[in-house]
Order: C-alpha cells, then structure tokens, then sequence
C-alpha cells in the first residue's frame, strides 16, 4: 500500500513538472544572429545583426502549442561599409531611432514533421518592421537539447536551437518602394540562427 502511495506521488510530480519550457533567446555569449543578403543587378549587400532578445515556450511533447517571440535591436544591423550602414540606418530606409524594434510573433506552428532530434514546420506569425506588421510564414527547424545548456553556458538546463532560412520585401514594410533596385534589391534573403535557454536553478 505505502508503495502504490509513494509511485502515484511520483508520477503526479512528474506530470505536473511536464508542459511547456519557456527559453530566453538573450545571448550572453554574442552567438546568436541573423544574416540578410540583397541581390540586386548592380550590387550585393551582405550584412547581420546579432542583439537578439525574446522568449520562446516550447513543449518537447506537444511541439504545435509552441508560441513566443524573437526581437531584433535594428541598430545592430550591420555591413561592412560604414557610409552603407549609416544609409541603412538613417531616416529613409530602416529608420533606427523612430523604429528601435524588428519582431517576429509566433502564432502557430503548422505542417509539423519530426525527423531525429529535429522538428521542421511551417511557422505562421506576424512580422513587424518600421512599425509595419504582415503576416507572414517561414520554415523553420527547432532542436530541443534537453541538460546540453552546460556545454554551452556552463549552466545546467536545456537548450532550444531556432534556423529558418526566409524572404521579406522591403516594399511590404514601405522602405523605399520601387526606388534603387538597381542597387538596392526588394527581396531580403534572411537567415535565422539562434539559441534559447531555459536554466534548471
């Protein structure tokens, strides 16, 4: 009887401590990035930004009830060339100061598959740069490593890794529509690579 009793405690601590972990995307070794490239017939600007915030709730068990939101501190978009940056930045094009923030809201994870350690989907959500906001979906590979945050850290707990690889169009977000294309592209290719941790003490 005092064994059934101890088992059943157990079990309902485990349930309880089961659902959803909440990972901090806030980098403290400077890893996390993205990449964005502009292809345009006369010029190829290549660049990144690596102040990466947010908060992403991810159930290993349930991968579809995933939901948060990964920030962009738009100063920190960066190219090699400085007087390129300062246009980058500047009131014209991405607007710094008026538009500190590029965000991605999560709202629903669809088409999901499961391969290894991996889960690919297709995640829907809402973009928002210079305070303009579509919505828009954008593959994506999530990898739960469960007790790895260690090796990366050096804290113990868990470790959720994000990669998309998308397109947005500048004209979406009213940058300078139809203007400079031939130096300019409208497509951004955008590569996503980040790291989000959820500490155990």
């Amino acid at each position: 009887m005092q064994n059934s009793i101890l088992t059943l405690f157990l079990f309902s601590g485990l349930t309880l401590g089961a659902g959803p972990i909440k990972f901090d995307f806030k980098d403290p070794k400077n890893i996390n990035n993205v990449i964005f490239q502009m292809d345009a017939p006369l010029e190829s600007i290549n660049g990144s930004g690596d102040a990466i915030t947010g908060t992403v709730q991810f159930d290993p068990k349930d991968p579809s009830s995933t939901k948060g939101t990964i920030l962009l501190d738009a100063a920190s978009l960066h190219v090699g060339n400085p007087v390129l940056k300062e246009h980058i930045h500047g009131s014209d094009w991405m607007n710094v100061k008026k538009h500190p923030t590029i965000s991605f809201k999560l709202t629903k994870l669809e088409n999901i598959r499961k391969k290894g350690i991996d889960v690919f989907a297709d995640a829907k959500g809402k973009m928002t740069i210079r305070n303009v906001t579509i919505e828009m979906n954008a593959p994506v590979r999530i990898t739960y490593l469960k007790g790895l945050l260690e090796k990366r850290n050096r804290v113990a707990g868990d470790l959720l890794v994000i990669r998309s690889k998308f397109v947005v169009k500048r004209d979406d977000f009213g940058i300078r529509a139809g203007e400079k294309l031939e130096k300019v592209a409208n497509e951004i290719e955008i590569s996503l690579n980040v790291a989000g941790a959820a500490p155990t003490n």
